[in-house]
């Protein structure tokens, strides 16, 4: 089953429980595949949300035969430098800095690290370096907070 379907049977299920699903990763494989949620609130997560939705997550999995063969079930937070993949992820976090890299390259680079300055659904824009740059979502291979501490 493609991540896309795991992602819309499991939605619900988590936002029924009160949380946000923040991202799903899925790996199928012969004995060793695995399902990772990534959950979110306002109020952050604890270990006790997590076990929460796991056990919710798996009766629903193993009622609908949604992986097939033996998988490994991960839930957590998505963490200080948490992914970024949807327009709404990156709405959400204007003003901090972020880490981005793009499939093709543009202005003549990949990666950029900086402030993020805005978002819309089709772009975000970055400064690097004093420079603003402005780069499709689309084009995007993968994004992350990258926390100054």
């Amino acid at each position: 089953m493609q991540r896309e379907v795991l992602t819309a049977l499991l939605r619900p299920v988590v936002e029924g429980l009160g949380y946000e699903l923040w991202e799903l990763e899925f790996s199928p494989g012969r004995g060793d595949g695995f399902v990772r949620l990534y959950l979110d609130t306002e109020a952050g997560i604890t270990v006790d949300d997590c076990e929460r939705v796991s056990r919710a997550v798996s009766e629903v999995l193993d009622a609908e035969d949604a992986v097939e063969g033996h998988y490994t079930l991960e839930v957590s937070s998505p963490g200080l430098d948490r992914p970024l993949r949807t327009a709404a992820h990156f709405a959400r976090f204007v003003g901090e800095t972020v880490f981005v890299e793009l499939v093709q390259p543009h202005d003549g680079r990949r990666r950029f690290e900086g402030p993020l300055t805005a978002s819309s659904a089709e772009t975000i824009e970055i400064e690097v370096d004093g420079q603003r740059h402005v780069l499709p979502v689309a084009g995007i291979r993968k994004a992350h907070l990258a926390p100054q501490l």
